[in-house]
């Protein structure tokens, strides 16, 4: 009986070793661009955000005459005379259900689909040609942009940002990064446009993507990174490689005392 009862201990033991040693990772599953040559170049292909239904947009109108944009411009400044972006985020251009926003004097403008650039030449054009302004200067960007990411990241969350070029390297980068038990091969990339929800997996440990549409990220982007397989397994029974380590030196310990 007690040697039975020691064949299992030992058993249990080697199981809790491999157990171990399989959760060391492979650096070939951690390390990011992995394919990348170094002292090489890469053309950057810097896009304007495009316009979806929900966005808010801050929308300047300027001019040769100051006083002749003012009609078109909100007033949303702070006691200091700088931009109140958080008022205006209140004021701003709400774009509707149809995909339109309500402007001063010329009334409604459908910008849904449009990109920030193509909607600065058309406001500028219908203030020209309507005789409002002459040759006006019009800067248009969406100011409520957001990202979530959740899964295995150090920080998970909904993030705001400005910048009309996000990278998902600098959206990974607000949560923290993915921690050493995130699967970096297959980072879910969950993107709404036009009422049509796309799904993509991006390998980060290749830089083949860098020139897909999923380099930059786009309003209401969702980023997910699933646990490693050592996680899942561990996560139901293990809290931590401390506890594994526990675990071992004390059946060691044991199978030395009953030896």
């Amino acid at each position: 009986m007690k040697v039975l009862q020691l064949k299992n201990l030992k058993n249990s033991v080697f199981l809790l070793i491999i157990l171990f040693f399989a959760s060391c990772a492979n650096k070939k599953d951690i390390l990011y661009y992995q394919d990348i040559k170094l002292n090489g170049n890469d053309y950057i292909n810097y896009l304007s955000s495009t316009i979806q239904i929900n966005d808010i947009l801050f929308i300047k109108v300027s001019a040769l005459i100051p006083e002749s944009a003012e009609p078109f411009n909100i007033q949303a400044y702070s006691s200091n005379g700088n931009i109140n972006m958080e008022s205006y985020r209140i004021q701003g251009y709400l774009v509707s259900q149809e995909g339109n926003i309500v402007f001063p004097i010329l009334g409604t403008i459908n910008l849904a689909g449009k990109s920030t650039t193509e909607a600065q030449v058309l406001i500028a054009k219908m203030l020209n040609d309507g005789g409002f302004i002459k040759e006006p200067t019009v800067s248009v960007r969406v100011i409520n942009s957001k990202v979530t990411v959740l899964g295995e990241v150090k920080a998970p969350g909904t993030y705001n940002y400005d910048e009309q070029n996000l990278t998902l390297n600098q959206a990974i980068g607000l949560a923290g990064d993915l921690t050493i038990n995130g699967v970096r091969k297959e980072v879910l990339v969950i993107r709404e446009v036009n009422g049509i929800r796309t799904y993509v997996n991006i390998d980060l440990t290749s830089s083949d993507w860098f020139t897909s549409p999923y380099y930059y990220v786009k309003q209401n982007d969702i980023i997910i990174v699933k646990p490693n397989g050592p996680k899942i397994m561990t996560s139901g029974y293990l809290n931590s490689i401390g506890t594994t380590l526990g675990i071992v030196s004390f059946a060691l310990t044991l199978y030395l005392l009953l030896k």
